[in-house]
């Protein structure tokens, strides 16, 4: 009697503990913004000539700023000379005004006369009222007859805000509400959902607690993209992992009746694919620490770090919770014992097994078909960059006004393409720059602001600004700048930078990166697979299928992006991210499947092990996969298109995969193959094995 309520102390102390740091550290998840930096050049390749551009231009600047362009339009009708000067004079007058920096550029007036444009320095003081200072400027540069609009860095800076202004409150609320309702759908429970969604949110909290620590003391970085996938990761691993664990204690609670062995037993079966799912993802997500990008190393230890946190909640918190509750955590549902019949049973995953037992072999054929046909698509998705006319999925004021300068001015007006040179070689540099294709005008940049007034040299080295005529964001902008780095090569000690050329360097980069990080995380998935399974064949066979489905999902993606969404681009992350985020989580649930089946095979043979793993992991598995897609999907309440793109293709590859791929393709592949696939261990020499074997051939 003494030791009755000694195993009630472990489980309570677990839940008050989780209680305690949900309680001491949720309101982390809202202070992340108070780490975080939207300056996209906070995230430029380090060792990329674009970024020793910027450097050196830091170099010219008395003070760091940011520019501001602002665009007046008449309408269709000519600027008259007294709206022109009005325009110069509103702003002169924004000298010494809060945030403006030296004296704005006087008007420039069109070509074709129907608009003006100004340059307003910004200084770093107005990084937290961006907004507000934006809205004061257009107020004061306000002419009559005329539009006025606020374009270049300082523009998309603010619009970059307000799409992640509160990231925090909005994408949590959504992706819990969804999770919540799928969770009452799966198990008709009134408790366990709030108890899967509770462990969830602790675990975020701790996430972010750590990640905001680390963050503030510039260990790691994190942006609004880092913090919105972070949200989702830990979200949707937790569920996922709760989901597999509540499936093995409902299960033993039906068998034994106790809840502290059905607990016992839940954690003990679990504990392995689960630590292995979850060592899964986080190793895969460090493999980004080899990217040379700044923002893909900064997403490698957050994303591990709420990996971990999603683990370890499922791994203490849910089984305390569930041992505490014993049946009221499933009420008014009861506890359902596996299905002892197997494939013979009834309910579709029976139906599922007894097709996979019968035509193994068509099956899996006539699943790799169509998937190979849609992996032929994948090459052809375009991930040089997503233009700013889609960099945001509603209208953003800084498009609008982008939009307008290209209208009226050469399409990169605003944010040239700058030349590093020594200044002995300025007048050469300007004149063969001046005469590349592509390149509108070119001109040294003066001390003054003025053209044609005298150079400003700084150690030895002058910047020549050259205004292309494409827009900045263009492929056909960065065909430019590589048309100028091949030309302007012979000359010693010049490099092109610029905003087309930071576009271009990322894309290049994230290229190399992609060609170096996927091997490294396919060797990692396959190590920890062959540990987990104590096989080689099926280790190799999961992850054939997973880079199989990737590919498929990138093959749809592209047609979707392109003849439905309207995308004429992707961002150069978003290849690689994907491949992280499904080929990861795709393992995961073959983790949760063949670990059952391994278990089971030892006991029934490779046939009935098979068949009877899929039965019992069916409905579960489905179930995490579905919450998974719900809440990366949920990424699209951030109206990014970058952000689009990855809800986009992890929650149609994870549902393809959980549906098609571990449903169908892999159980049909180990069903073919029999023993043999669990070559070389016990289970393809034993005698169960060898039954199975000759029970297979009979039934052929």
């Amino acid at each position: 009697m003494a030791r009755r309520p000694i195993r009630w102390l472990v489980p309570a102390m677990l839940v008050l503990v989780w209680l305690a740091v949900g309680g001491g550290l949720g309101p982390f998840a809202g202070k992340l913004a108070e780490v975080s930096t939207n300056d996209q050049a906070a995230f430029l390749p380090q060792s990329a000539e674009s970024t020793r551009v910027l450097e050196v231009q830091e170099r010219f600047r008395e003070d760091a700023t940011q520019p501001l362009i602002v665009v007046w339009t008449a309408g269709g009708k000519d600027v008259t000379p007294e709206q022109g000067t009005a325009a110069t004079q509103a702003l002169a007058s924004l000298r010494g005004t809060g945030g403006v920096v030296g004296t704005p550029t006087p008007s420039i007036p069109s070509d074709d006369g129907r608009a003006l444009q100004g340059v307003v320095q910004l200084g770093p003081e107005v990084e937290g009222s961006l907004g507000e200072t934006l809205d004061r400027i257009g107020s004061a540069v306000a002419v009559d007859g005329l539009r006025v609009q606020l374009a270049g860095p300082a523009a998309t800076r603010a619009d970059l805000s307000d799409a992640f202004a509160g990231i925090d409150g909005l994408l949590l609320g959504v992706a819990l509400i969804t999770v919540l309702i799928i969770l009452l759908a799966v198990y008709r429970s009134v408790l366990l959902p709030l108890i899967i969604i509770g462990g969830a949110v602790f675990a975020l909290g701790l996430a972010c607690a750590v990640v905001y620590f680390l963050a503030d003391r510039d260990i790691v970085r994190v942006d609004g993209q880092v913090q919105g996938i972070l949200f989702i990761l830990v979200i949707g691993a937790a569920t996922d992992y709760a989901l597999l664990l509540t499936a093995r204690f409902r299960e033993e609670l039906a068998t034994t009746g106790d809840r502290f062995a059905a607990g016992r037993v839940a954690l003990r079966r679990s504990f392995e694919p689960i630590v292995a799912s979850a060592a899964t993802v986080a190793l895969a997500l460090l493999a980004l620490l080899l990217s040379s990008l700044t923002n893909n190393r900064a997403l490698g230890p957050v994303g591990a770090i709420g990996i971990a946190c999603a683990a370890l909640s499922a791994l203490t918190f849910l089984p305390a919770a569930l041992v505490l509750l014993g049946r009221a955590a499933l009420w008014p549902a009861k506890p359902r014992p596996a299905d002892e019949a197997g494939a013979e049973g009834r309910g579709i995953w029976s139906r599922v097994a007894s097709l996979v037992d019968r035509h193994p072999r068509r099956l899996w054929i006539a699943t790799v078909l169509p998937l190979v046909g849609l992996a032929l698509f994948a090459p052809q998705l375009n991930a040089r960059g997503v233009p700013l006319d889609e960099t945001f999925v509603n209208d953003a004021p800084s498009v609008a006004a982008q939009a307008a300068l290209s209208e009226h001015f050469p399409g990169g007006s605003g944010q040239p393409a700058v030349i590093v040179a020594p200044a002995g070689r300025a007048a050469a540099v300007e004149k063969t720059a001046d005469g590349v294709e592509g390149v509108s005008e070119a001109a040294v940049a003066s001390r003054s602001g003025r053209p044609g007034d005298a150079p400003k040299v700084v150690d030895g080295l002058v910047l020549v600004e050259a205004t292309l005529n494409d827009a900045p964001d263009s492929d056909a902008a960065q065909d430019t700048v590589r048309r100028l780095r091949a030309t302007l090569a012979p000359e010693n000690g010049v490099m092109v930078g610029g905003y087309s050329a930071q576009r271009y360097d990322t894309t290049e980069t994230a290229k190399n990166d992609t060609l170096l990080i996927v091997p490294v995380v396919l060797a990692i998935i396959l190590l920890i697979l062959i540990v987990l399974l104590r096989s080689l064949m099926t280790p190799v066979l999961l992850v054939v299928t997973v880079a199989l489905n990737f590919l498929a999902t990138l093959g749809v993606s592209t047609l979707v992006f392109t003849h439905l969404f309207g995308f004429t681009g992707v961002d150069a992350s978003v290849p690689l991210y994907g491949f992280v985020f499904l080929v990861a989580l795709g393992v995961d649930y073959n983790i949760f499947l063949m670990s059952r089946v391994r278990e089971e095979t030892a006991h029934r043979g490779a046939r009935e092990g098979l068949l009877r793993g899929l039965v019992t992991t069916g409905g579960v598995i489905t179930s995490a996969g579905v919450v998974l897609a719900a809440t990366f999907a949920a990424l699209v309440v951030i109206p990014l298109a970058f952000l689009a793109q990855i809800a986009f293709i992890v929650a149609f590859g994870v549902l393809l995969d959980t549906l098609v791929v571990r449903s169908l393709l892999v159980p049909a592949l180990v069903r073919d193959l029999d023993a043999r696939a669990w070559w070389p261990s016990r289970l393809g020499r034993s005698e169960v094995g060898r039954e199975s074997r000759e029970l297979t051939e009979a039934s052929r």
